[in-house]
């Protein structure tokens, strides 16, 4: 049944037209558990992601948000193909990327790049700042002449609000909001269309975080950039995403826009990420309804039958133990896959 749901959502999806950057159709990424030291054999699976399916406009951002665990960054690298998808389809521009070859997806992957959580893990220690944002455009050789890759990286730096003559530091000289803006520029170095930001804040300082968000907008609006931003918190991708994608162990279960999902979430699970999220008006806070979560995440491993969010969900029924709900439009824009929705 839940094939048949993506498939549905999916159709829906192919009537928006060439504004579609990107189009994820029936996406899974399992992941095989072995046991046994010599002959190992699979005794199952980890549906990191199971049947996603959702579209990204270009110039917009689709924020993808979850708590830890739940497949948010498992997508963005399948998106990217770092992992080859268990199933389905991820079409950009028009190319579905799980049927190309290594060379073909190498000359795709211009296109679209990614900015990582840990702006200091992801950076090479070795490496000066400038080589960092000139390696590859060294690599996939659009810039050849020394002058006009110096120029190029001196360029970047500014656009990300870095002084040039930073260029020869390394990253450990740097402040985590500065490495990470050395990770951004080394995105745009290939002039993509598409960036996945992978909670590139929430390794900041929040005094940090704010900038960093306007830094994304000012460059989205600068270089027409379309993004994912995938993130834990839901008071992180009001301010930047255009719609919110929330999922929950690997599943997609509510799409609307960012100002739509605020004032009328459909599905439980979306409710309480909401409820959690603090109000600056100690009366209002105060005053509230909070939605408290039963028990933990279940394992991938051994996901619940039918809606995966039933064991934790404060208006489950039996209905809900039985069958997968249809991801299905509630309103125009707005999904939900809840039966009571």
């Amino acid at each position: 049944m839940q094939a048949q749901t993506s498939s549905r959502f999916g159709a829906s999806q192919r009537t928006d037209g060439d504004d579609i950057l990107l189009q994820v159709r029936g996406l899974k990424m399992y992941f095989p558990v072995t046991s046994g030291s010599l002959f190992q054999k699979t005794i199952g699976h980890i549906k990191a992601v199971d049947d996603v399916s959702f579209f990204v406009k270009r110039g917009e951002t689709l924020g993808l948000v979850g708590e830890s665990g739940c497949g948010k960054t498992t997508t963005g690298r399948a998106i990217l193909q770092f992992q080859k998808p268990t199933a389905g389809e991820v079409i950009f521009e028009g190319t579905d990327l799980t049927q190309l070859g290594n060379e073909e997806m190498r000359k795709k992957r211009k296109r679209m790049q990614i900015v990582f959580q840990d702006p200091y893990s992801s950076l090479n220690p070795r490496m000066t700042a400038g080589d960092l944002v000139s390696e590859p455009m060294t690599v996939h050789q659009t810039i050849t002449r020394k002058a006009e890759l110096r120029e190029r990286t001196a360029e970047l730096f500014r656009v990300v609000g870095l002084n040039p003559s930073m260029v020869n530091r390394y990253p450990h000289e740097f402040s985590g909001g500065q490495r990470q803006r050395i990770g951004i520029a080394r995105a745009l170095a290939l002039q993509p269309s598409f960036v996945v930001c992978d909670e590139p804040v929430s390794a900041l300082d929040v005094s940090i975080q704010a900038q960093v968000i306007n830094l994304f907008e000012e460059l989205q609006e600068q270089f027409n950039l379309t993004y994912l931003f995938i993130a834990h918190d839901l008071s992180v991708v009001r301010h930047i995403a255009d719609r919110i994608a929330v999922m929950y162990l690997g599943h997609i279960v509510e799409i609307a826009s960012g100002e739509e999902l605020y004032a009328n979430p459909l599905h439980p699970y979306t409710q309480a990420l909401l409820s959690a999220v603090p109000i600056p008006d100690p009366r209002i806070e105060a005053r509230r309804k909070r939605t408290i979560l039963r028990g933990e995440i279940p394992s991938p491993l051994n996901p619940p039958v039918g809606c995966v969010f039933h064991p934790r969900c404060p208006i489950m029924s039996e209905e809900c133990k039985a069958a997968v709900p249809e991801l299905r439009e509630i309103s125009p824009g707005h999904w939900a896959a809840c039966i009571k929705a």
